[in-house]
């Protein structure tokens, strides 16, 4: 073996880690801010008339403890009379957010789209074409929605948020005909990641530099780019919790490996709409406890609808078969020394290159080739169903 043949996996698996912990970390600090505003702004009380803060055309304040400090932030209806020295932007969580998402995207699937994207039981796609397909589903994704904001739609946030959710759903739906199922999910996430990225670059951003370029020309800033910046903020703040979803959905094969896989997503993120805009109301001093409850009926249904089915009495099947067909189907990658191209490491650290590994592992394999048949990553050894049933047959026997 070339030293070149495991080392590249082997590097390969370094920069998705770092990548990985990067993304968590600007994520974390791009969501945490997103909720610290939108919590700020349904928080924030208007002064009394004719006070200090009103003459001085702050519309709302409020004083919080923390950390030690006492703290008083305020908002200005438009802007303050003077243009402050210094002013702190928001925008490179989000931006770093996205850059190190993508290029996460790229390694883990874009460079390995076979093994990632691409499921034949699904559609037999070309390398290039499961690729084309994730990077113009995210310009389609943004494209949408930015016309459906500008449309008249824009100013009506219920029927803006039904239509816009319907979208999710069927890009859903059209990914998973096209697509792996973990594929397809990933790249709903990163679609709205790029919506919510764009909103920041592209309007936001802009145009709060439209304000303060106004302000040092010694002019009135026009509101109408507050007015905007602050929808497209909120609706970040809406998609938070799906994205959040879908980030840690391929932990979860149930999910992306269900038939309706499409419908899974849309019910998840439902649910998470629902209690988004539960926290949402109760800032600004609504409780109202039909989002939450709605939300959480939501997600026991969808795990009553997913449940695997009770397993059906089969023939008996030896443990000599199994270790056979793990041999065939699985060992390319589960073992110590993979052979398949792109894994420096059996995934998840399991390995089953031996028999008392096969039988520590039994019930691994018996959820992911069986149950959820999310294994062997997009059927790349091509097990068969009569395969999976012998192995569920030897498992549910007592796997001896």
């Amino acid at each position: 073996m070339e030293v070149f043949d495991y080392l590249i996996p082997y590097a390969l698996d370094w920069f998705n880690l770092l990548l990985r912990w990067l993304h968590v970390i600007t994520g974390i600090a791009w969501i945490g801010a997103s909720f610290y505003f939108v919590w700020l702004d349904n928080t924030i009380r208007p002064p009394a008339p004719g006070s200090e803060l009103a003459k001085k055309g702050v519309s709302g304040e409020l004083w919080a403890v923390h950390g030690g400090g006492f703290y008083n932030p305020q908002k200005y209806l438009v802007a303050p009379s003077e243009l402050p020295k210094e002013l702190h932007w928001f925008k490179w969580e989000a931006y770093a957010t996205w850059l190190s998402g993508f290029a996460l995207l790229t390694i883990a699937y874009y460079f390995n789209a076979q093994a990632m994207m691409i499921d034949k039981a699904v559609a037999d796609l070309s390398t290039w074409q499961a690729v084309g397909i994730g990077i113009g589903s995210l310009v389609v994704g943004w494209t949408v929605y930015d016309l459906l904001c500008r449309s008249k739609l824009g100013q009506h946030d219920l029927a803006f948020g039904v239509v816009m959710f319907a979208f999710l759903v069927l890009s859903a739906w059209v990914l998973s005909n096209y697509l792996s199922g973990r594929a397809a999910y990933i790249h709903v996430g990163a679609m709205i990641g790029t919506i919510m990225v764009a909103n920041v670059l592209m309007l936001i951003i802009p145009g709060q530099r439209k304000m303060v370029a106004a302000m040092a020309a010694g002019g009135k800033p026009d509101p109408i780019h507050g007015q905007r910046a602050k929808q497209r903020s909120v609706h970040n703040n809406y998609f938070t919790l799906p994205v959040l979803f879908i980030m840690i959905s391929n932990h979860y094969a149930m999910t992306y490996r269900h038939q309706h896989a499409w419908a899974v997503l849309a019910a998840m993120m439902a649910a998470g709409v629902l209690i988004r805009h539960f926290f949402n109301l109760r800032h600004r001093g609504r409780t109202e406890w039909r989002y939450p409850v709605a939300g959480v009926a939501v997600l026991l249904a969808l795990a009553v609808a997913i449940a695997p089915k009770a397993p059906v009495v089969a023939p008996a099947v030896s443990f000599a078969q199994v270790q056979a067909i793990v041999t065939q189907r699985c060992v390319s990658c589960h073992s110590d020394h993979p052979t398949q191209p792109g894994f420096a490491a059996a995934p998840a650290g399991i390995m089953l290159h031996t028999p008392d590994l096969v039988r520590q592992n039994a019930a691994k394999v018996y959820q992911q080739t069986v149950q959820l048949k999310a294994m062997p990553i997009a059927n790349l050894t091509n097990m068969t169903d009569a395969e999976r049933a012998q192995v569920g047959a030897w498992f549910e026997a007592g796997a001896k």
